[in-house]
């Protein structure tokens, strides 16, 4: 008979060891063709050149860095009230999947963009970003609720290395029939219209909404609702919007009993400011330097794979030197790689800047996630992952935004790019100021005190 020990060792080292775990993964999975198709590759290129045709390029980028500060607004606005609503109602999971049809309907609308209808672009654009990051709210608040604090940093880890394998394998497929149409039976050669010029990227913006669809199942059905959570002085029969706006305030004053969570919090805002900036705006920066559409696509795609170990990796490096030491890595070269973009002018520099980001992408904003579920109450998650939301959103409102008045104010996105390190230096030294050990006693404490009758 065949051992299976030697696997489970495998699966625990991963933190994928549990089912529950396992299907959690899997909406990074699913998500993650969103943000690699959507946000990162195939539809800021296709935003610039199809729906932003008419205007000029700096231009064009002005409009995709506003849709994207548009987005984040609106999540952050809402986030921290539905989460304190999520959690009197025992509703994380019917919230994510109310933000994850938004999303997916959005998605699939973009099919329909003409060249020159940068408005209706940019409309769904908002959508679906929006639809992504508001589920997120809800996969992450279920975090602290199937991992144990020591688990929490390989289970975190695992499911970004899962959403790069999800979104790098459907960027892959999508990738194949944009460079070669005529192979998968859709029109190719010259003398094509505009419409059907562009249907091999429009489609792919319509299997991310399928493939985002179908993926969410597994966690649907394999991750159970945390319980219903009523604070001492609350009533089950209370008007629930009613609690949410009390728990809202009651949170805020809270935090002030959770210093190093917040403290941690606002780092990762800020150094999360570059990071964004760098998903979001990097294919657009490529295309303005003029980079080719084909090399930009499979440079991204070549994020996904690199990704998936060094994701893996990170997990199994904060085993080693704690999540905190392991995030300082991450800003590092993430400081490295706007120095290198700002020199950058060949396709074949945007492969190597691919690499880098590869190297520390997923690991980096795992392990900020990790270690803030470490830092907050379980019977809180909602609420307190609303409010890393809303720190997480600003984290992409800042630098979008920055880097948009950086081009309108100097002709040029090198400047911007340059101006990114600013995030990294600001955030990593607030990190340095976080205590996770006093963080991580004062969660378990006020745990305890809910639980006491």
């Amino acid at each position: 008979m065949t051992s299976t020990r030697p696997p489970s060792r495998i699966l625990n080292a991963l933190g994928l060891h549990r089912r529950e775990l396992r299907a959690w993964a899997m909406y990074d999975w699913a998500v993650s063709a969103a943000q690699t198709t959507i946000m990162t590759a195939v539809f800021p290129i296709f935003f610039v050149k199809v729906a932003a045709g008419d205007l000029a390029p700096t231009e064009a980028s002005q409009w995709f860095g506003y849709a994207s500060t548009i987005s984040a607004v609106l999540i952050a606005i809402m986030a921290p009230l539905l989460g304190a609503l999520a959690d009197f109602k025992a509703a994380k999971k019917r919230f994510l999947v109310g933000f994850m049809l938004v999303g997916v309907a959005a998605t699939a609308a973009m099919f329909f963009i003409s060249r020159g209808e940068v408005l209706f672009a940019a409309i769904v654009f908002v959508l679906s970003l929006g639809g992504a990051a508001g589920s997120m709210t809800f996969y992450e608040s279920l975090l602290p609720h199937i991992a144990h604090a020591d688990e929490m940093d390989r289970v975190s880890t695992a499911g970004y290395a899962f959403g790069y394998v999800g979104g790098g394998l459907l960027l892959a497929l999508n990738l194949a029939w944009i460079a070669n149409p005529g192979a998968f039976g859709l029109p190719a050669g010259d003398n094509l219209t505009a419409s059907q010029a562009t249907l091999p990227a429009r489609l792919a913006f319509v299997s991310v909404a399928v493939w985002w669809l179908v993926f969410s199942i597994p966690m649907l059905r394999g991750v159970p609702e945390p319980p219903r959570t009523i604070e001492r002085d609350e009533r089950p029969t209370q008007s629930a919007w009613t609690v949410a706006f009390t728990r809202l305030g009651e949170t805020l004053r809270e935090l002030r009993g959770y210093k190093q969570a917040a403290l941690a919090m606002l780092a990762f805002t800020i150094y999360n400011d570059g990071i964004q900036t760098i998903i979001k705006m990097a294919s657009v920066y490529g295309t303005e330097i003029g980079i080719g559409q084909s090399d930009l696509i499979t440079a991204i795609l070549l994020v996904q794979f690199i990704g998936i170990p060094c994701a893996f990796g990170f997990g199994m490096l904060a085993g080693k030197i704690g999540a905190k030491t392991s995030i300082f890595v991450g800003l590092l070269v993430y400081a490295g790689i706007c120095v290198f973009a700002y020199n950058m002018t060949t396709a074949r520099e945007f492969y190597i800047l691919a690499i880098l980001v590869g190297l520390v992408q997923g690991g980096t904003q795992a392990l900020s996630r990790s270690l803030f579920a470490n830092m907050i109450p379980k019977h809180k998650s909602g609420e307190f992952f609303g409010f890393y939301s809303v720190f997480e959103k600003f984290g992409g409102i800042l630098g979008p935004l920055a880097f948009a008045i950086a081009i309108g104010q100097s002709g040029s996105s090198r400047i911007a790019i340059l101006s990114v390190i600013g995030f990294f230096v600001v955030g990593g030294a607030l990190l340095a100021f976080v205590n996770v050990p006093e963080g991580e006693r004062a969660a378990r404490e006020a745990d305890a005190r809910a639980l006491a009758p």
